[in-house]
């Protein structure tokens, strides 16, 4: 039976809210961990990094704490400045209605700064030990109203020798709060803390998840700062040309959106996510499975049940928030032996989410920035010399000639041919790598037109509906 966010306790605007942000089914962790914590009962996870806990305990932080009290009532102690800066964003988007405030507290930060944010009101608090002890002792950070507290990468904080601030956090917080520790492993040190601290806790206790078939090429693009991520798609696109590709995204409205653009611009690509009828999503797979449509823009709820052969790339428009999501989605290709590419596209601020993907599934990811327009020709170049070398062996080369032994009369046949070349190029490159929009930044947001004809079927005429627009 398949677990839903409202059978776990959740209320149900709040299963709403993960629903609009794309969030159908909670991963192994969220399910295990969730009814305790709302319970009331102290917990210790071991879970890797990357299982979905973020929102295993963001969740019922988010359900209990009174957004009309001012004081902070749940602190979220992080080994890192990164991972504090990441849990706070998680768990803003997971809030209604912007509420309740949530602050991150981390050094390299103006602590006077922090200082007025807390006498403003706040009611959870993330951060790392060293600067929420600094502020305890200032008196600007107070934990009497403190209902909730979570340790999260336990074993993080033992390896970076932060034990003993946390301990100390720990014996100021008032004793009849609910606890919870999460962590990788379990040290010793870890299990005696968990012992002073926590009372009757449930242990839980996830399995990694697999790791991703070797054969596969895991490829991160870097988008540049000021970039959206459709702006870096189109040229990685066409230095990459995939046969057939899953593009996955977070929300139905970016399927949406994307495939539009992706259309517009005259790939061949649609959509599946979970707006589409039965039949739809079958129509789909068809045209799939028989090449009439290259690429499919898929949300992780709907692509569950497309399965296609022989696919070529993944491409990672949004990240999971799971490591085992990210398995599974890059799992799709790369299979019975057959080499496989799996690409993600990622910000500056998410290169910490791969790196966290790297280390777990014990495979290399290769870092690249965003292909250059002179990348891109020098592949096209690559591309045209392929094709003619396949038309000189062709059967349809004779009735040509004569066009050129005409030509030859007036011109080098040297000249003749680099016209011809030029001519096939022009018809394949897209509209933006012979100007200069894509240096300038002109259409940021938004995908250029490509050529008309491109490698492969065009576009079915008949149109998978699009769906409504989702508050995201």
């Amino acid at each position: 039976m398949t677990l839903s966010f409202t059978s776990l306790g959740l209320s149900a605007a709040r299963v709403g809210h993960l629903e609009s942000l794309g969030y159908h089914e909670p991963t192994a962790i969220q399910a295990e961990t969730i009814p305790h914590l709302l319970s009331g009962r102290d917990l210790i996870g071991q879970a890797q990094t990357g299982t979905g806990k973020t929102a295993a305990f963001s969740l019922p932080l988010l359900e209990q704490v009174d957004s009309n009290n001012p004081a902070v009532q749940a602190l979220v102690l992080t080994p890192t400045r990164e991972l504090a800066i990441q849990v706070c964003q998680a768990m803003r988007s997971y809030r209604l209605n912007g509420r309740p405030k949530i602050l991150a507290l981390y050094g390299g930060q103006a602590i006077e700064r922090q200082q007025e944010q807390l006498r403003r009101g706040t009611q959870i608090v993330v951060g790392t030990p060293g600067r929420v002890l600094d502020l305890l002792n200032r008196g600007t950070l107070s934990l009497k109203s403190l209902g909730w507290l979570v340790l999260d990468e336990a074993d993080e904080m033992l390896n970076m020798g932060f034990i003993q601030d946390v301990e100390k956090i720990l014996s100021q917080a008032p004793a009849n709060r609910q606890t919870a520790f999460f962590s990788a492993t379990m040290a010793a040190e870890i299990r005696e803390l968990a012992t002073k601290f926590l009372q009757a806790p449930v242990m839980v206790t996830i399995q990694a998840p697999k790791t991703s078939p070797r054969q596969i090429q895991q490829v991160a693009y870097v988008v540049p700062r000021g970039w959206t991520k459709v702006r870096a798609l189109q040229p990685i696109l066409e230095l990459e040309d995939p046969e057939t590709a899953l593009i996955f995204v977070r929300t139905r409205r970016t399927a949406s959106d994307l495939t539009r653009q992706l259309q517009a611009a005259g790939y061949s690509v649609d959509e599946y996510h979970g707006d589409l009828s039965q039949s739809q999503r079958e129509r789909l797979l068809m045209r799939f499975r028989q090449q009439q449509v290259r690429w499919v823009v898929a949300t992780d709820i709907a692509a569950r049940g497309l399965h296609v052969d022989d696919l070529t790339h993944v491409i990672n428009f949004d990240l999971p928030d799971a490591i085992e999501s990210y398995v599974h989605r890059i799992g799709r290709t790369g299979r019975a032996g057959k080499a496989g590419v799996a690409i993600s596209l990622v910000t500056p601020l998410e290169k910490y989410k791969l790196r966290q993907i790297e280390r777990q599934t014990k495979q290399p990811m290769t870092f690249m920035p965003v292909p250059t327009r002179a990348e891109i020709a020098a592949r096209n170049l690559e591309r045209l010399r392929s094709q003619v070398r396949e038309a000189i062996t062709s059967e349809r080369l004779a009735s040509f000639l004569p066009i050129v032994s005409q030509l030859s009369e007036d011109y080098d046949i040297h000249t003749i041919a680099a016209a011809a070349l030029q001519m096939a190029y022009d018809h394949t490159v897209p509209a933006w790598q012979r100007s200069d929009s894509h240096d300038q930044g002109d259409n940021a947001s938004q995908v250029v037109p490509a050529p008309k004809k491109r490698k492969g079927t065009a576009l079915n005429s008949e149109a998978v509906e699009s769906s409504p627009p989702v508050k995201e």
